[in-house]
Order: C-alpha cells, then sequence, then structure tokens
C-alpha cells in the first residue's frame, strides 16, 4: 500500500514538475525570440541545446529540486540575452559569440586558406553546393560559409535562373555528369571508369593548361561538355 501511494505522489510530481517547466520554457522561447529560436549561429544552437537540457533534467529527475532547476534555466536564458545585448552594441562582442562568415570561393578560385580554416573538405564543399542544385564549380562566382554553417551561393551571371525556354534556346543532353577527378592534388581513380577516360587523358589535358603535375592541383572537375576544370593549389602549397 505505502509502495503505491509513494509512486502516485512520483507521478504527479512528475506531471507538476513538466507542466510548470514547459510553461516556464514557452515563456523564455517567447522573451529570447526568433533568433535563438531558429539557432542563427553556433552560440544559439549550443545555447538552446543547454536550455532543453535543463528543462529535461527538471521535468525528469525528482532528485532535483525543482526551484533550483527552473532558476537555472531561467538565468541560462538571461545570460544568452545579455551576451546577445552585447552583440548589438560592439562588433567585437558579435565576432566572438558568432564568428564572421568565411569567403571559400572568391571569383570562381577555391580559396584554400578558408576550407583549412572552416575544417571544410572538398567533399564537404560540393556535398552544400550540390544541395543548392549547383553541380558545377564553374557555375559559382562567389562562395561564402555563413555563421549558422550554411553555405550562401553567387553564381557567375550566365547561369542565373532563366530557363532555355524563357530564351528559345534548344535543350541538349550532357555528355557528363560534373564529376571530381583532382581533390587535393590527388588523382580520383575510381570515378574514371565510370566516366570512360584514362589517366593519360587527364595527365593530357593538365599539359593543355600548362599543369605539369597532378600535385600541383587543389581541384579538378569534368564538366558536362567534357572539358576539365582546374583549380591550381596556391603558390605557398607548391614551394
Amino acid at each position: 500500500m505505502e509502495i503505491q501511494e509513494l509512486m502516485d505522489v512520483d507521478f504527479w510530481e512528475m506531471i507538476l514538475r513538466t507542466t510548470f517547466t514547459f510553461i516556464v520554457l514557452l515563456i523564455l522561447a517567447r522573451i529570447m525570440g526568433k533568433k535563438q529560436i531558429s539557432q542563427l549561429t553556433f552560440f544559439h544552437y549550443v545555447t538552446g541545446i543547454t536550455i532543453g537540457s535543463i528543462a529535461g533534467n527538471i521535468a525528469g529527475e525528482s532528485e532535483i529540486p525543482f526551484m533550483n532547476g527552473i532558476v537555472a534555466m531561467i538565468w541560462w536564458a538571461a545570460l544568452t540575452l545579455l551576451m546577445s545585448m552585447f552583440s548589438m552594441k560592439s562588433r567585437k562582442a558579435r565576432i566572438l559569440l558568432d564568428d564572421q562568415p568565411t569567403i571559400i570561393i572568391r571569383e570562381g578560385k577555391i580559396l584554400e586558406g578558408s576550407l583549412k580554416k572552416t575544417r571544410l573538405t572538398l567533399n564537404d564543399m560540393n556535398m552544400m553546393l550540390r544541395e543548392q542544385s549547383i553541380f558545377s564549380i564553374t557555375d559559382v562566382y562567389h562562395a561564402i560559409l555563413e555563421t549558422n554553417g550554411v553555405l550562401s551561393v553567387m553564381k557567375v551571371a550566365n547561369q542565373e535562373n532563366a530557363t532555355k525556354q524563357d530564351v528559345n534556346v534548344g535543350v541538349q543532353t550532357p555528355k557528363y555528369m560534373p564529376s571530381e577527378i583532382i581533390a587535393d592534388g590527388k588523382l580520383i581513380k575510381q570515378n574514371l571508369p565510370e566516366l570512360k577516360l584514362t589517366e593519360e587523358w587527364v595527365l593530357n589535358e593538365l599539359k593543355k593548361q600548362g599543369v605539369g603535375k597532378v600535385e600541383h592541383v587543389l581541384y579538378a572537375e569534368l564538366q558536362m561538355n567534357g572539358a576539365l576544370h582546374v583549380d591550381l593549389k596556391s603558390e605557398q602549397s607548391l614551394n
């Protein structure tokens, strides 16, 4: 009988703790605003997870004093708002909390240093471009990695969103799908058979563009028309 009464007490205690925690969390979410909810930056992402974790512990752990947990959650939200206010008034604080956008591609050139700084691989970059329906690096004029991890892309002028039907141009089937041929100075050999290409063909194409070694290439991509786009490593990398 005593065990049953204890279980009933624990049940209703959890119901009350969860209800009050839900209400407080909802109020804090409204106060903190849309920027926090959308987790625009890494800082907001971390604070959002932490507040959610505190709320979960309050609701599910009867050993944690309820008021202590509520105070901790409110204070964490207050600190987040305080730091957001500082970032609005101080550029240095804004950079400290949110970092700055990083240019990954400038005027069609991949910035090797920016990739290293952001710990972004060529595969990661290509995946992010494909998510925006960009399958060829030659379509990109500028690409900027935003503070929330999203890649913003400015296409080259002749790749802006006008369909071939709009300009009455005949539609032709691409000869190839844009594919990686060289990445970080290494030939992607497994891609060659599928494209019906050989290493000799790649070396000849590099020579036509004045490139003597595969190691000098940061990134090379086969275009839809069969041409090879080559992006060389920085001069520092070649020394």
